[in-house]
Parts: structure tokens; C-alpha cells; sequence
């Protein structure tokens, strides 16, 4: 199943109404979406699209994973090796919270904050992939953490949905 370069641009936009997300959280810490527009060929299962996504990590964001892994361990925050570990049907490092036909919602839970990621496909004319992200903070270190790998999440999905679409 071969990989399809794109030129499309990447939409930042609110959380679709339909999206498991958008009211999960009365006031989330989190909140933020992306639209790209999936190539005529793609294929429109989320599930498929999550797994291909999280599995082809670049070089500089796994190298990200390893170095918050070694700042957040001494805080008692889950590192992703635990979370692995952890168990339940997993895409990666995250738990499968809801698999639909349209959206599948991954995430965690830890002692600083609760998070979810949507993959949601959203067929008006075209159909797109929309990722969701929202997390809701516990503490004050839930709210530094946030602070601090807001903008590595922004990048991440950019650079995820910027290059890459899977086909059938």
C-alpha cells in the first residue's frame, strides 16, 4: 500500500460537531483541529488512517518521545513504554477509547491530565481527515506540561498529515 506525496495545506479549524470531542470536556486545556483534504484514492477508514499515522514516526519525533520520557518519569507521569505496556487494544502508545465508522478516538489518562486524539473523516464533497486533539488538566502539572508540548503537538500533526496518505 503505497504512500502519495500531497501538496494539500493543512486547515486549522474548531472540532466538527459530529466529532466524539467536541464536548468530552466541558472546558478542556486542549482543544485543537486539522483538516487536510484525503487524495481521491485514499482510503476513508479511520482506523486504517490512525495506525498508518502513528506508525511512521520521523526521525526527530521519535528522538521527542525519548527525551519527554526522561523529563516527565521523575514527575511519576506514565512514560511511553508504560503506556505500551499497559494493555487494552492499542494504536501505538495509545488506548482505543471508540471505533466508529467515521471517527476513532485514542488516548490516555494519568495523574496530570486525561488526553484524547479524534481521527474523523468528514465527507461533505470531498471527504478530509480532520485530527482532534483535547486534554483536560488535573493539576498544575498538567497545565505546565500542556504549555510546554502544545507546540510540538501542532508540529507533529502538521508534519503527519502534510506528506503522508494512505491507500487502498
Amino acid at each position: 500500500m503505497p504512500l502519495q506525496e500531497s501538496n494539500s495545506t493543512i486547515t486549522p479549524l474548531a472540532i466538527p460537531n459530529e466529532s466524539r470531542l467536541r464536548h468530552l470536556y466541558e472546558k478542556p486545556d486542549l482543544a485543537d483541529a486539522y483538516a487536510i483534504r484525503l487524495p481521491n484514492n485514499a482510503t476513508t477508514d479511520p482506523e486504517t488512517i490512525a495506525r498508518f499515522l502513528l506508525s511512521h514516526r520521523s526521525p526527530w519525533f521519535s528522538l521527542l518521545i525519548q527525551l519527554r520520557d526522561a523529563l516527565v518519569a521523575p514527575f511519576g507521569i506514565k512514560t511511553s513504554g508504560q503506556f505500551q505496556c499497559s494493555g487494552g487494544d492499542r494504536i501505538g502508545v495509545f488506548k482505543i477509547y471508540e471505533k466508529g465508522a467515521y471517527e476513532i478516538v485514542l488516548g490516555e489518562d494519568d495523574i496530570h491530565l486525561d488526553f484524547r486524539l479524534s481521527v474523523f473523516i468528514q465527507r461533505k464533497i470531498d471527504p478530509y481527515v480532520i485530527l482532534s486533539t483535547v486534554a483536560q488538566c488535573h493539576n498544575l502539572l498538567g497545565r505546565i506540561y500542556i504549555k510546554l508540548i502544545t507546540p510540538f503537538i501542532t508540529k507533529a500533526k502538521a508534519k503527519i498529515t502534510e506528506k503522508r496518505h494512505y491507500r487502498h
